[in-house]
């Protein structure tokens, strides 16, 4: 997978895709609040007859105008939606490849471990104290794993 797991997913995802996240960007930005706040001020001068009273179309309290609102929470809420599953499975892809180079590495590590040891055996240099900080590592992390394996199992 690329190294930019979001711009990747962004040149794969579909127009829909893109059309929901793009909705639900909006949607959470002021500019949908200003134009909302307009809307409706608008609705209800023309609507309580203070434009004119031609322009009457949805008399108080604004039957279709609370029709519209509801079928438009529906369609954002749905966008939204789209959205965060989105967002999840890119998140998901993160800690993938989080992982996998958590374990590269360790692995990496491991081998310059074992190649200082051979040097410094060769060299006659005495290590051992970071040998044993090493240990002290290792159970300490295996001590994490099974307090993380202990919680994994109290949630299932």
């Amino acid at each position: 997978m690329a190294r930019h797991i979001h711009r990747e997913l962004k040149k794969r995802s579909s127009t829909d895709e893109r059309m929901a996240d793009a909705i639900a960007g909006f949607v959470g930005s002021m500019k949908f609040v200003y134009a909302h706040t307009l809307w409706f001020a608008v609705w209800a001068l023309l609507n309580m007859g203070l434009i004119g009273g031609g322009f009457i179309f949805d008399e108080y309290p604004f039957s279709f105008l609370t029709f519209v609102v509801s079928l438009e929470a529906i369609f954002l809420s749905t966008f939204v939606l789209i959205s965060q599953n989105r967002q999840a499975k890119i998140s998901e892809l993160r800690s993938e490849r989080d992982y996998d180079t958590d374990v590269k590495a360790e692995k990496e590590i491991e081998v310059i471990m074992a190649t200082l040891e051979r040097i410094s055996n060769k060299l006659d240099v005495d290590i051992s104290d970071l040998s044993k900080d090493l240990r002290t590592l290792h159970q300490e992390e295996a001590k994490l794993i099974e307090r993380e394996h202990k919680t994994e199992n109290d949630v299932e």
